[in-house]
């Protein structure tokens, strides 16, 4: 078993920044790739940005250029660094990661980006 928590969200004005954290702990030997997504209402959850163990991203379309991802393998934890936010980013952000055929989520953090 993987339980994932995250922390970082909060209320920042279009323009502003955040870094966004997600922890991993239990069977983290198992990991393989750990990712952010994000869900807003009446929209589906979608891929934000991944990464895998030996550090190849991945990014949606809507993010690159503004966000990072990063990870330090020896604590199991990634990072999100999100700059340039913009109304258009306001979400619940929920860390995931997969092993033995079972998906882990967070509980989501909020981030919220208005003037």
């Amino acid at each position: 078993q993987v339980q994932l928590v995250e922390s970082g969200g909060g209320l920042v004005q279009p323009g502003g920044s955040l870094r966004l954290s997600c922890a991993a702990s239990g069977s983290i030997s198992s990991i393989y790739r750990m990712g952010w997504y994000r869900q807003v209402p009446g929209k589906q959850r979608e891929l934000v940005a991944s990464i895998t163990i030996i550090g190849t991203t991945n990014y949606a379309g809507s993010v690159k250029g503004r966000f990072t991802i990063s990870q330090d393998n020896t604590k199991r934890t990634i990072f999100l660094q999100m700059n340039t936010l913009k109304p258009e980013d306001t979400a619940v952000y929920y860390c995931k990661t997969d092993a033995a055929g079972t998906d882990y989520w967070g509980q989501g953090t909020q981030v919220t980006v208005s003037s």
